[in-house]
């Protein structure tokens, strides 16, 4: 079984790269803006919060079950 933790390790592999390919290609401050919108999706405000709470649904369907 695959855990949020395990998830969000690959997601961030993931991010890393992403965010270095756009440092690359964008100007400073467009890379700055990308950078925030990117962490915002995939990081405590996004992803990770979205699978915490995921993973707080299976906990309770799987008491009732």
């Amino acid at each position: 079984m695959v855990n949020r933790v395990q998830v969000v390790e690959l997601v961030n592999r993931r991010v890393t790269r992403i965010l270095l390919v756009a440092e690359a290609s964008l100007p400073a401050s467009q890379f700055q803006a990308f950078r925030k919108v990117v962490l915002d999706e995939f990081g405590r405000n996004g992803l990770v919060r979205e699978l915490e709470r995921l993973a707080g649904q299976d906990e309770l369907e799987g008491r009732d079950g």
